[in-house]
């Protein structure tokens, strides 16, 4: 039986480390989570893994980080993406708050500055002129992709799908790569200079689309008075599930690969925090040895999808050059004329 081709990617949004509940940390920030990165990539280069690593300001101008990304990025053993956390990223605007954390929020001629000045630092202090993106916190407009165009960047990978708080929302857009209109940046487009490549999420049933509509009401009143998602998460008759191994669990993972394989999406994207390598630091992760638990969940999760597709191993910015040419010819892109 012939096996699907898959495209697999690792993100890493590399980045300060501090109690997610607390003040945004603007100076001075902690980074400790960059002294496991060498054995986290040492680990991936095991499994044949590339990460893609977004970086921040607050890691990008610590002496250690940069240089261990640097060593990174002149092996070509990954690739080195941006990440804008407004909160830490000069120029300052004054305090940031919950709402303007997300960088989809912030003025366009804000966004502007800060990213100038994260580029300019990721290329004195690591050498990189960065193709990909991650906003902080995710969320992404047309005027933002616009920037990052006008900025020599080819991939974003901001969009979160099937997710929306008080802030933004991401409901709506394609949980497949696609090339975003610079009108509506969670729609097709006709553009071709960047590509939204974003990361895995799902359900664990094959109709995506009724698990979101299903998920979204029962969110909403009367139906979350009574806890009507967690009752379904918890009856495993419905779930929405995010291919993180911060998040995640083995098995909802995998029951998200083999909707994903059966769905043929192109890509099965990973992500996850720098700063859930170490315990304790985020909360997202709870208790000990959370680097050893993200090691053997990424394992067991890349050993399953080999076992059913045909995997290749690959940057983010490598992804959007395979399916650009897969696309000139299957259209297997969102957006692509067939």
């Amino acid at each position: 039986m012939h096996k699907q081709d898959v495209l697999f990617v690792l993100t890493i949004d590399t980045e300060e480390e501090w109690q997610w509940d607390e003040e945004f940390p603007q100076h001075n920030c902690s980074v400790e989570n960059v002294e496991k990165l060498p054995a986290f990539q040492t680990f991936c280069e095991s499994l044949g893994i590339r990460p893609t690593y977004f970086v921040d300001y607050a890691v990008a101008s610590n002496n250690v980080g940069s240089q261990t990304l640097r060593t990174f990025a002149k092996s070509n053993s990954a690739e080195i993406g941006a990440h804008l956390h407004p909160w830490c990223n000069p120029p300052y605007f004054g305090k940031t708050t919950e709402a303007e954390s997300h960088v989809i929020n912030l003025p366009l001629e804000q966004v502007e500055q800060k990213l100038d000045a994260l580029n300019a630092l990721l290329h004195d202090e690591i050498g990189v002129r960065p193709q990909s993106f991650r906003s902080g916190r995710w969320g992404v407009s047309a005027k933002m992709l616009r920037l990052l165009a006008s900025r020599g960047y080819v991939v974003d990978s901001s969009v979160y799908p099937f997710y929306r708080n008080d802030y933004f929302s991401c409901l709506g857009a394609p949980e497949s790569p696609y090339w975003p209109s610079f009108d509506n940046a969670l729609a097709p487009g006709e553009q071709r200079q960047l590509l939204e490549i974003p990361v895995t999420a799902g359900f664990n049933i094959q109709n995506f689309s009724l698990g979101e509509r299903i998920h979204n009401r029962l969110s909403k009143p009367p139906f979350n008075w009574f806890k009507s998602v967690g009752l379904l998460w918890h009856s495993k008759l419905l779930r929405k599930i995010y291919l993180s191994p911060e998040l995640t669990e083995i098995e909802d993972m995998l029951a998200l690969v083999d909707q994903s394989i059966q769905k043929r999406q192109p890509v099965i994207h990973m992500y996850l925090h720098s700063s859930s390598l170490i315990d304790g630091a985020t909360g997202l992760l709870d208790g000990p040895n959370a680097f050893e638990t993200i090691c053997q969940r990424i394992e067991v999760v890349t050993q399953h999808l080999a076992k059913n597709a045909n995997v290749k191993f690959c940057t983010i910015s490598e992804a959007k050059v395979h399916l650009s040419n897969r696309s000139a010819s299957s259209g297997v892109i969102k957006g692509e004329q067939n």
